[in-house]
């Protein structure tokens, strides 16, 4: 009897194994499957939803290009062109130049000129300034064209144009103007406009010369020593202003005295003696610092003075101050016109 129940027992258990390896296939294959299902639909759900942001994308695209067309419409334009402001301004073909305005500003800045930023952003406001600057005053001034573009160099420093400056450097060199000249321009600046405004204007002469490869530092060019610069400097005073020079020391005030023996060595002795530009230049040069500054007009009627008697007549003085006006304006040319005494 207890043998058949045990086998009885067996055979049930083998019963219950056979049901519960059956059940485990079964839910391995109904997992198999959710797997499938899932799968299946993940990829239909992906597929779907790319093809939804595709369609977004061009119905976005679309009502940009519509709204954009529709733009188009109402205001006339056509598609813009990124070159069409180059296109349109080389070599200033629709810039509303006279025939010499243009020809000075290709010999000057070369036949790209109307490619360069104020052409390009500010186009009304360049042709006033250059058919003015480069036709209208050039046909009332009969200075020699490399010492007008000094002269002006001369007024933009005093003045304070840095940017201009550069431009009509390049426009002296291109011109045939020597380094040496420039840079005597800027050093007899100096005592007239101070170390703080002249300082830049070296520097930035140094940066074209760099650019045009042109080597550094120049020959020197001083005459005088520490010894002798106050007497030498006394002397270019007196042959511009004559007598008047050793007068004026003599009454100046004893606290004063100091000042005036500066003027002999330092501005004088120290640049007025130089080579690289003549006196009757240097004379005419100073008259353009002290206009072009404003605020000096003692100074500049003393200034007339020295230029009439070195031989910078009147008319040379007006000549002057008109191929001025596009660079310090109309009141201090007025005012030094003012000072110039009449013929």
């Amino acid at each position: 009897m207890k043998g058949a129940k045990m086998s009885k027992q067996s055979e049930k258990e083998r019963e219950f194994s056979s049901d519960f390896q059956n059940a485990s296939e079964f839910r391995g294959d109904f997992q198999s499957e959710i797997q499938n299902t899932c799968q299946n639909s993940r990829r239909k759900f992906i597929k779907t939803s790319a093809k939804m942001a595709s369609l977004a994308t061009l119905s976005v695209f679309a009502s940009i290009n519509l709204n954009a067309c529709k733009s188009d419409e109402k205001s006339g334009s056509k598609a813009h062109n990124p070159n069409q402001n180059n296109l349109n301004s080389n070599k200033g073909e629709t810039m509303n130049l006279t025939n010499t305005a243009r020809q000075n500003l290709e010999r000057y800045f070369g036949a790209d000129f109307a490619r360069g930023e104020l052409a390009q952003n500010d186009k009304e406001f360049f042709e006033s300034y250059a058919n003015f600057a480069f036709d209208e005053v050039l046909a009332h001034t009969n200075l020699d064209e490399k010492e007008r573009l000094m002269l002006t160099l001369g007024a933009l420093i005093a003045t304070q144009g840095v940017s201009e400056y550069k431009n009509m450097l390049e426009a002296a060199l291109n011109a045939g103007v020597l380094p040496v000249q420039v840079k005597e321009i800027c050093y007899q600046a100096t005592p007239y406009v101070g170390m703080g405004k002249a300082l830049e204007f070296i520097l930035a002469t140094n940066e074209v010369f760099k650019k045009h490869q042109i080597a550094l530092p120049l020959p020197a060019q001083s005459t005088t020593t520490r010894q002798n610069r106050v007497q030498k400097g006394l002397e270019t005073q007196r042959a511009i202003f004559g007598e008047a020079i050793d007068k004026g020391n003599a009454a100046a005030p004893a606290d004063e005295k100091h000042i005036r023996t500066f003027l002999s060595g330092h501005c004088f002795g120290d640049f007025y003696t130089r080579e690289g530009l003549d006196l009757r230049f240097r004379e005419l040069l100073t008259f353009v610092f002290l206009a072009s500054l404003g605020g000096a007009d003692a100074q500049v009627k003393s200034h007339i003075q020295g230029n009439l008697g070195i031989g910078n007549d009147r008319a040379r003085l007006i000549a002057t101050l008109t191929a001025l006006v596009p660079y310090i304006g109309y009141p201090r040319v007025l005012n030094a016109l003012g000072a110039i005494p009449k013929a």
